[in-house]
């Protein structure tokens, strides 16, 4: 595994494992379980996923020092708010069973975003969390709230694939040596994707799959990575990709298939209910 550096000093994996819609229960823990005997130590979560103490059950049943896996989890727009940030974090601890966090992300941008943060800031200072960061927050969206924070969010986490760089946000975040941490790396198993001939070409030269190709390229490029899968080969598969390196011109080549579109936009109209509707995470 190769790690990355964060603005704080903390090293986190460059690949994680995704738990979007891995359902509470039995299927949670056997996936967790089955990304750890493979090689993963960064463990993604969210309150909204309804699944975050099949995560902490899972983990907490490997039997491992607690230092040795990384948790995150994320704040639901439904609970932005300082007071209800604070009930909503120590829900997710409860939930996980742990006393502290790797990384704490605001998960949508909306709400009392600012107030939000004030709390992430306090449980980061008091020991409660290493890391602290935001997610979907688009450049518009970053300088509407970031600056008016006290400190800058070490990660942003968005989603991002070779159809979808995120060139322009990646810019901006650079400048506060900020991570950007990539959800749906697999552009949401589009087979537009997977099957490019590019891509094709790249997997049939070294020897790997499509996807491999594609977390290669996207690890080396500089992103931290959160491929999802309840496929067992494939959950080992993905992690199968520090054993190459692609040249720079072939990094170019997938640098231009950039399209700059994605599936998910923070900034179109009716964004917010469509999350509530779909998303709520306690009465």
């Amino acid at each position: 595994m190769e790690y990355k550096v964060l603005s704080n000093g903390v090293q986190l994996p460059m690949m994680g494992y995704g738990t979007f819609q891995l359902r509470e229960g039995e299927e949670c823990r056997q996936c967790v379980a089955r990304a750890w005997e493979a090689g993963y130590c960064l463990f993604d979560t969210a309150a909204s996923y309804g699944n975050e103490k099949s995560v902490g059950a899972a983990l907490r049943d490997l039997g491992v020092p607690r230092e040795e896996y990384f948790v995150t989890t994320k704040l639901w727009v439904q609970d932005a708010g300082f007071d209800n940030t604070l009930r909503a974090f120590e829900r997710s601890l409860e939930n996980l069973g742990l006393d502290s966090l790797d990384l704490y992300l605001i998960h949508q941008p909306f709400g009392d975003v600012t107030d939000a943060w004030k709390v992430l800031e306090e449980a980061k200072a008091a020991g409660k969390i290493k890391s602290i960061g935001v997610s979907n927050m688009t450049p518009a969206i970053w300088k509407e709230f970031v600056l008016q924070f006290q400190t800058l969010p070490a990660v942003n986490q968005v989603e991002c694939n070779p159809f979808f760089q995120q060139r322009q946000l990646r810019e901006l975040l650079a400048e506060g040596d900020v991570k950007i941490e990539a959800y749906q790396p697999l552009g949401h198993g589009d087979n537009t994707l997977l099957s490019h001939p590019e891509i094709v070409k790249l997997a049939e030269k070294y020897g790997k799959n499509s996807g491999q190709i594609i977390l290669r390229f996207e690890v080396q490029d500089g992103l931290i990575v959160l491929p999802k899968s309840t496929n067992p080969e494939r959950i080992a598969g993905n992690l199968e990709i520090f054993d190459f390196a692609l040249s720079e011109a072939e990094m170019e080549t997938l640098r231009a298939l950039d399209t700059g579109k994605g599936h998910h936009d923070p900034e179109a109209p009716g964004v917010v209910e469509m999350l509530l509707q779909n998303f709520k995470v306690h009465d």
